[in-house]
């Protein structure tokens, strides 16, 4: 008979893979085993000879120690039953399924945990004999024993969840290095908005509630049957709260100076019906950062936009009030305000001398077009020029007729005013502080930025339209820009740094195309430019409220698509 075989006789529960790794690691000490009983067997034949009781092996110079009471270096307990003595060696609980991982479980068996991963048990010689079922039990709970110690020695670390964010980790048991290990469930996930997907191996969902939890992950070993043991670990999950529900949102004291909404939002459909002026749209929007909102303080931005239908100019404009200023707030609405009314006046005053000096420039062929590139400059100062002028102005105004000084009304201003030719679109503009302001085509990859930030050394620091310098003749004129678009664009869009700050996070990348294709793939993920209605408006101020780690000052946007 092969040894495999005779070992399969002597243990039922076993495979034959299972005994050749038994074989593979007990090798040497069968080997050595046999040889011994063997020269004991030849030294003796009758009293070398092992008898077997129930099961476990009991050798007879044992067995006849046990009838006389001969000291062997165990205590022997030879009255009563069978079953009397194994309760009382081994104790009655350690013949009873453990319930409970923390269990004691103090078992006079020697069990090795082999590589972390494979459970030997050494029945050894118990005095007495012991029926198959005690020693099925008994073998039952040393295993019980070495495969908790398994689990309670594994640390499993979760990564941290935050709240209202999607989690999804891997969760693969047979990474534990625990062979043994069947099935697994978790207690404690649903509870906090999560699940395990067991066909995925993965732990998912949108946490709900932040704090520490404390997760029960239940371990069944394999071939588990009802009945039997199902082991506990703990694992701490931390769920952070979700930092948007940190900021409180304090409405505004309407009783308080210059009070204006906490948000703003226009939709104009401008030329839509009518071909000859571009079929263009403005929506603008604008919302109070959570700095201000947590504070209960205004909201300092502001915008206005206008579009004329005699003329066919659209006019936009978008200010932000300093924040370190104290009626910024009023600063940015005068110069919305002014703009459009000044720009109104002036596009239609010169109406035809303005659109002839922009199709002589677009006419001019040579490289030399200082003259006319001037008249068209020229004409653009006394538009646009002429209205942060008068801006600032109107400022002074308000300051000095309630005792204050200019610089507490603080603000930047981007002004764009456009018009649909033959040829094409012009674009021009005037733009102080930071902020941004660009031509955009997303089929061409077309990028015109009109103008330069005024974004300072530090964070915070800029330039504002109601600094005297900056409204010098030669400054504004060197602030004007403008452009020609022989085909359609996307659209122009100007911004205030609330925006430029988290969508381009430097200056510089304000001249990048691949920073403006981000943006309008952002824009266009909420809000439906292809609607041209007003809820394109809401739409835009829902997409202002978009989080950014360390970004939460008033945000403005207007849009020419």
């Amino acid at each position: 008979m092969k040894i495999i075989d005779f070992l399969n006789t002597i243990i039922a529960d076993a495979n034959e893979n299972e005994i050749n790794d038994f074989l593979s690691v007990k090798e040497a000490s069968i080997i050595a085993e046999i040889h011994k009983l063997w020269n004991e067997y030849k030294q003796n034949p009758v009293s070398g000879t092992a008898e077997n009781q129930g099961d476990i092996l009991v050798r007879k110079g044992e067995k006849e120690a046990l009838a006389g009471n001969i000291d062997t270096g165990r205590e022997v307990n030879n009255t009563g039953s069978d079953k009397d003595n194994i309760e009382k060696q081994l104790g009655t609980d350690d013949l009873k399924e453990p319930v409970n991982i923390n269990e004691a479980e103090d078992i006079p068996l020697d069990i090795k945990i082999n590589d972390a991963s494979t459970i030997i048990i050494d029945m050894g010689i118990i005095q007495g004999g012991v029926k198959q079922e005690y020693n099925q039990k008994t073998r039952e709970a040393a295993i019980n024993k070495a495969f908790n110690k398994q689990i309670q020695s594994i640390h499993i670390s979760l990564p941290n969840a935050k709240v209202n964010q999607e989690y999804n980790v891997e969760f693969d048991f047979e990474k534990l290095g625990i062979p043994e290990i069947g099935e697994i469930e978790f207690e404690g996930l649903g509870e906090i908005g999560l699940e395990y997907a067991a066909e995925e191996k993965r732990i998912k969902g949108m946490p709900t509630t932040a704090g520490d939890h404390k997760i029960k992950l239940l371990i069944k070993r394999k071939n588990w049957e009802n009945g039997k043991r199902i082991f506990e670990c703990n694992i701490i999950l931390i769920i952070n709260p979700d930092p948007r529900l940190l900021w409180n949102s304090i409405p505004t004291l309407t009783s308080i100076s210059y009070y204006k909404p906490d948000s703003a939002e226009q939709f104009l459909e401008a030329g839509l019906n009518k071909v000859k002026f571009g079929k263009k749209c403005i929506v603008a929007a604008s919302q109070r950062g959570r700095s201000h909102a947590h504070e209960g303080k205004p909201r300092d931005d502001d915008f206005a936009m206008f579009f004329d239908e005699q003329t066919g100019w659209y006019i936009m404009t978008v200010a932000d009030g300093a924040g370190s200023a104290q009626f910024s707030r009023r600063g940015s609405q005068i110069a919305c305000e002014t703009v459009i009314e000044v720009c109104r006046v002036q596009l239609t005053a010169q109406d035809k001398d303005f659109d002839k000096h922009i199709e002589n420039f677009y006419k001019e062929k040579e490289p030399k077009i200082t003259e006319k590139r001037k008249m068209v400059g020229d004409s653009l100062y006394t538009i646009i020029g002429a209205a942060a002028f008068k801006a600032y102005k109107n400022i002074e105004k308000e300051a000095a007729g309630n005792n204050n000084p200019i610089k507490d009304y603080s603000t930047t201003l981007i002004i764009s005013i456009c018009k649909k030719f033959k040829f094409g679109w012009f674009v021009g503009a005037f733009w102080v502080g930071d902020g941004g302001i660009g031509i955009y085509d997303h089929k061409i990859q077309f990028l015109k930025v009109l103008g330069e930030s005024d974004g300072g050394e530090y964070a915070g620091q800029t330039r504002f339209l109601t600094m005297p310098e900056v409204m010098q003749p030669n400054e504004i004129y060197r602030r004007l820009r403008f452009d020609i678009v022989k085909e359609d664009f996307t659209s122009v869009i100007l911004m205030t740094d609330g925006i430029t700050d988290p969508k381009f996070d430097t200056d510089a990348n304000l001249n990048k195309i691949e920073k403006w294709n981000d943006l309008w793939a952002d824009l266009s993920s909420e809000v439906n430019f292809d609607a041209r209605n007003d809820e394109t408006a809401g739409q835009l101020l829902k997409w202002l409220d978009f989080w950014s780690p360390g970004n939460h000052d008033d945000r403005t946007i207007a849009i020419l698509y």
